[in-house]
């Protein structure tokens, strides 16, 4: 056995997730936990806020901002009543959630969990709109949208997407406006349901006190055993993007203290390029993770809080790395990240910090699949980003220093870097 082939055989003990496709196309993960009496499940399908344009079956289908969310919302209803209602009546949580990428359903419960998978298998297979009832939802996600505004932590991503691009969706809130949710019609959700609600472009996966044959039990109850009528269907790309939008902008809000943000727009990832994507996860951490020197100063000088990070976004056809936070120096912060970008990609990241941001990455992954609701989660999210948790493992293992050095040659550049600041209500400087 070579030692590739020991690393993936090690990483797949370690995650430990049993799957299948069915005949639908339907892929149904499982990670079987002995000893817990819970079970989170997730239906998740790869239809996020930025998938606005489509071609099916030959028509092509333009959405207005905030459409994946507004369908989330509208698959709980059906003629039979609200699904809340009868996941009241089996005790379960439930819940759901909007991404750039995804849309999830997801419940957790202790007991009744076939009538409960059958509750989450059929509302989100059986949707239902009409005129009406999307009337009565656009007075509630309305409400939604004024809480996103009074949101600075939401305001300072949008604001800092919409500098780095011109074309690509993700400059749009996730729950879009008052005014483009108002132009949906039950035609435009069911072309979003027949289009990216089909079981081939959709992921079940849970964990627990649960096995793989009950979850397909579950799906065979639900028509998912057999071959599922198929649409054609192209996804729409924005044009390319040319020079960042715009270079810094501030404005206020009633905050206590300002807030930052540093973004930098990056290549897109093409989906399942696991390296390029743990490549991106690492880089924030080894120019400013609670392991570098740099935070340890930012902190020891309270320039920032324990809030301060860097994260990386990615979604179809765009990536972005951004640094954000709180801070009565926010530029004095934002010019010391730049600083160290330059200093990194001068003279190397050092071995040892590589090699401690590696080891933290790796003892995340595993915490991550020991809890059943970030198990369940994290399986079902790789798997509709073309990649599984072993291939991460895997990736994380193998990736060597020289290779995340060569990265950095071409990433977080300033020509493609954006700032953003919001200003305590009341401070002198006008906003920009």
């Amino acid at each position: 056995m070579s030692e590739l082939e020991r690393i993936r055989e090690k990483a797949a003990a370690a995650v430990n997730c049993t799957g299948t496709t069915l005949p639908s196309g339907l892929r149904v993960l499982c990670r079987t936990m002995p000893g817990y009496s819970t079970v989170h499940a997730m239906y998740a399908t790869a239809f996020g806020s930025v998938n606005r344009a489509f071609v099916l079956d030959g028509k092509q289908i333009d959405l207005p901002a905030g459409t994946a969310h507004f369908l989330e919302h509208k698959m709980f209803e059906s003629e039979q009543g609200d699904a809340f209602d009868f996941y009241a009546k089996t005790g379960a949580s439930a819940n759901a959630f909007t991404s750039y990428d995804r849309t999830c359903y997801i419940f957790s419960a202790t007991q009744k969990i076939d009538e409960n998978l059958d509750i989450l298998l059929g509302m989100v297979g059986k949707p239902w709109f009409t005129q009406q009832t999307i009337a009565k939802e656009q007075g509630i996600i309305g409400q939604e949208i004024k809480m996103y505004d009074d949101s600075p932590d939401w305001r300072l991503l949008t604001a800092l997407f919409r500098c780095l691009y011109q074309y690509h969706p993700i400059r749009d809130d996730i729950a879009g406006t008052v005014e483009s949710i108002a132009t949906l019609t039950p035609e435009l959700l069911y072309a979003c349901t027949d289009a990216y609600y089909r079981p081939s472009n959709m992921v079940l996966s849970v964990a627990g006190n649960i096995t793989l044959a009950r979850a397909v039990a579950a799906c065979q109850r639900a028509g998912l055993d057999k071959p599922w009528p198929e649409h054609r269907v192209q996804t729409l790309l924005p044009p390319p993007e040319g020079p960042v939008q715009q270079k810094e902008v501030a404005f206020t809000m009633p905050v206590n203290k300002p807030c930052f943000a540093l973004g930098y727009r990056e290549a897109p990832i093409p989906r399942g390029d696991t390296r390029r994507e743990v490549i991106c996860d690492m880089l924030p951490d080894l120019v400013c993770g609670g392991l570098t020197d740099l935070y340890r100063r930012l902190y020891d000088e309270a320039m920032v809080n324990p809030e301060f990070s860097g994260d990386y976004i990615s979604a179809g056809g765009c990536c972005a790395i951004a640094f954000t936070g709180e801070s009565e120096e926010p530029r004095k912060v934002a010019d010391l990240v730049r600083a160290e970008i330059a200093r990194l990609r001068r003279e190397g990241i050092e071995e040892e910090l590589f090699t401690l941001v590696k080891n933290q990455m790796y003892g995340e992954l595993l915490a991550d699949v020991e809890g059943v609701e970030d198990a369940a989660e994290e399986i079902g999210a790789a798997y509709l980003k073309g990649r599984s948790l072993t291939d991460e493992i895997e990736v994380l293992a193998t990736l060597t220093l020289e290779e995340v050095n060569q990265a950095l040659q071409t990433m977080l550049l300033e020509e493609n870097s954006a700032y953003v600041e919001i200003r305590p209500t009341g401070t002198d400087e006008e906003e920009s």
